[in-house]
């Protein structure tokens, strides 16, 4: 059996690029012996305040994980990449998102040795860029042999920085496994307490001004006034006081009723509450001013709900405007406006729901696990 050395972040760690890996890994496993690596150490504390595990949700737990790399330790580094060394793999799958962890995986790559050395990019550039972070990622990206992306976008950032790469761009998979409880929408709304008869839209995710929140708080009014009872469920983590208040200001200026028309859930969700939101809501609705590629898109498709997206990254590619949801021009709050009131005037939820089902293949891990097998 062929081996594959996975390393990224994985339980306890939180966040979707932590989930992916978890999945990865058990797609992978069907196939391979595949070995976990984490980190002893992901971001220093200076570096990233908040909590950065969640040890109460287990569910996507990886057993015999190896915790070994400290991000920021030099000597640790080059021990992981000796330990790699000596356990001759088939491939190394390298999960990659962000210009941190240069030095890092650069060591890695220099000690371990030549390798079948793969990455799965996220977003080959950061989404907020920085000085240098073209240089740090090129000094990384260079020594991989293959690479997964998952949109068009990515591809053309990763020749701007590595001759003809060997790459595949296939979809971002679905998260369908936070489907626990398989929850009707009607038990997670009396759940949630939310009237069964309202209509409800769901932005869910790391709250951030790249990602347009404040342009759907805007179409509010106009959704309101054509469709009625409309309730907006924002769950997500705010960067702190200051950025929620300015959200908070701004609903009110529209004369919107927070805790009514506009409800607010703020912090990170555990994994097992995310199903009771995406099962509740009518549609999820991404207004990014930029992006690469997002896993609430998956996530919602894993619940069979339809998604509206802006015309930016890689969102229109998993997006079939008109059949699994629309694509609508960044920062337009009269598109977004639009767009839900046609998906309810026009009543597309059954219609919708089975064209996301008839696509499930197209972002399924079995698909992922080919992608892999053309390089191992």
């Amino acid at each position: 059996m062929k081996k594959i050395i996975l390393i990224g972040p994985v339980y306890p760690y939180r966040g979707g690029i932590a989930h992916y890996t978890g999945l990865m890994y058990r797609e992978l496993s069907k196939k391979y012996d595949v070995e976990m690596l984490s980190y002893k150490m992901q971001y220093p504390k200076f570096l990233f305040k908040k909590e950065q595990r969640d040890y109460k949700n287990d569910s996507f737990k990886i057993d015999g994980t190896n915790f070994l790399i400290n991000t920021a330790n030099p000597l640790n580094i080059i021990k992981t990449a000796k330990y790699i060394r000596k356990k001759k793999p088939d491939m190394v799958l390298i999960q990659w998102w962000h210009p941190y962890f240069a030095p890092c995986y650069w060591l890695l790559a220099k000690f371990m040795g030549k390798q079948n050395l793969t990455y799965v990019c996220h977003n080959v550039f950061p989404h907020e860029r920085f000085l240098l972070d073209k240089i740090l990622t090129r000094l990384v990206l260079k020594n991989g042999k293959h690479f997964i992306l998952h949109a068009g976008q990515e591809e053309a950032e990763l020749k701007q920085i590595v001759q003809n790469p060997d790459c595949q761009v296939t979809p971002h998979p679905s998260y369908n496994a936070f489907c626990f409880e398989h929850m009707t929408k009607e038990k997670a709304r009396e759940t949630l307490g939310l009237s069964p008869n309202k209509k409800v839209l769901l932005f869910f995710g790391f709250v951030r001004p790249y990602k347009g929140l404040k342009y759907l708080v805007h179409a509010m009014p106009e959704i309101r006034e054509r469709l009625g009872d409309v309730t907006l469920l924002i769950v997500g983590e705010f960067s702190g006081a200051e950025d929620k208040k300015c959200y908070i200001d701004q609903i009110k200026e529209l004369n919107l009723t927070l805790g009514t028309s506009v409800i607010i859930k703020d912090g990170y969700t555990p994994d097992r509450e995310v199903e009771k939101y995406f099962a509740a809501c009518d549609m999820v609705v991404l207004p990014y001013e930029s992006a690469t590629q997002s896993g609430i898109v998956q996530i919602a498709y894993g619940f069979r709900k339809p998604v509206i997206v802006t015309d930016v990254g890689g969102l229109p590619d998993v997006v079939s405007h008109n059949r699994t949801g629309y694509v609508v021009p960044p920062q337009d709050k009269t598109a977004l406006a639009a767009a839900v009131i046609k998906y309810f005037a026009e009543n597309k939820e059954k219609e919708f729901s089975k064209n996301i089902a008839d696509e499930a293949y197209r972002f399924s891990w079995e698909r992922m696990g080919e992608v892999v097998e053309r390089w191992i």
